[in-house]
């Protein structure tokens, strides 16, 4: 079992300054390698033919695992009767990723989870919508991302409503009885991107519905390709949920199931923002060298929650850039970013992408 030191999980969220950070980071991560070294055959065979050694490295010069792999073989750092859940990603096509979990990690992960949101929602727990249908949550087998988001989620609300019916339609009865209830107080609204748009803001746009609420905040996230197909922009996105439910702050956010308890929120300022327990790099596609601020790359997300499988250092399919670091107005310290969106002819993926 990998050890840390239990003062890390409490350094504020977007508080802690770039050297101290990534001196934080350039340890635990490199620590994390040399564990699932030891202990995940497949990292290690990975890291052999590339003739890596973990140990002693800074964190860009870690040694990267393409997110896809997770598709392709099963990579676990612990034995299969600490296994305490094993997570899916939502994708439709293809072969999906699978993540294992020790209890140690589904804690480690729902509490730095609880960290960041509250950064963003503050600790009281709003009437919370949901975009989406309450069979999401109860489909057999292993929790898929969507679920798990919708379950993580609910934990930041009370007096949950699903806005959606078994057939992923609109309630409408629901809806209207929600915000005729709650439309004057604090409300939390969560939903998946193109779930949001095309089940929810088209559907209440169709049938003439709209509503006045003085302070919610709708945090959504994935499924933009989808988005992009149907030239949905996110000044677009938030101009239309604005029409159509009021005073609403909306926050888009970056996440993958392969590094589940870690997401990037977007800010007002419209850039996605790094948590101190996790960082982002780009790099270049021709050579995988470490591209500037401001240059567009491939992303890169680490994060030091992993320990029951190499998910610490991930490559992803993903474009996009960084924009600067601890210097944002918003005042958050850490990286900020954009991302852009997809490889081309990368494979679809996302937790709305589920539903077309």
């Amino acid at each position: 079992m990998f050890s840390y030191p239990p003062e890390l999980f409490e350094l504020p969220v977007y508080g802690v300054g770039r050297a101290d950070k990534q001196a934080m980071l350039d340890k635990t991560l490199s620590e994390l390698s040399e564990f699932h070294y030891a202990h995940c055959q497949a990292y290690k065979n990975l890291l052999d033919c590339n003739g890596f050694n973990p140990c002693h490295q800074a964190a860009d010069a870690q040694q990267p695992v393409a997110t896809k792999l997770f598709k392709d073989m099963a990579l676990a750092s612990v034995p299969d009767d600490e296994v305490f859940r094993q997570m899916r990603s939502s994708g439709t096509t293809g072969q999906a990723s699978k993540i294992v979990l020790d209890a140690d990690s589904a804690k480690r992960q729902s509490k730095v989870l609880v960290k960041i949101l509250q950064a963003w929602l503050g600790k009281q727990r709003r009437p919370m919508l949901l975009i989406d249908s309450p069979a999401t949550v109860k489909a057999a087998g292993a929790m898929t991302a969507r679920a798990a988001g919708l379950q993580g989620l609910s934990f930041f609300g009370r007096d949950h409503c699903y806005a959606l019916d078994e057939n992923m339609q609109l309630d409408i009865p629901k809806v209207r009885a929600f915000f005729e209830r709650y439309s004057q107080q604090p409300v939390l609204i969560f939903g998946f991107t193109f779930i949001v748009w095309q089940q929810f803001i088209q559907a209440l746009k169709h049938s003439n519905l709209a509503f006045n609420c003085v302070d919610a905040i709708l945090l959504h996230g994935g499924g933009w390709k989808k988005m992009q197909q149907q030239a949905v922009t996110d000044s677009l996105f938030k101009q239309s949920i604005k029409e159509r439910l009021g005073n609403v702050s909306v926050h888009d956010y970056y996440g993958m199931v392969e590094q589940t308890g870690t997401i990037y929120v977007q800010c007002e300022h419209g850039y996605l923002h790094t948590p101190v327990w996790s960082d982002v790099l780009i790099r270049r596609p021709e050579d995988l060298s470490i591209a500037d601020n401001g240059e567009s790359g491939l992303i890169q997300v680490n994060s030091i929650l992993p320990s029951s499988y190499p998910g610490h250092c991930l490559l992803t399919e993903d474009l996009g850039i960084i924009q600067g670091e601890d210097d944002c107005k918003c005042g958050r310290l850490g990286k900020y970013f954009n991302v852009l969106g997809r490889v081309p002819k990368a494979e679809v993926k996302g937790c709305s992408d589920t539903f077309a």
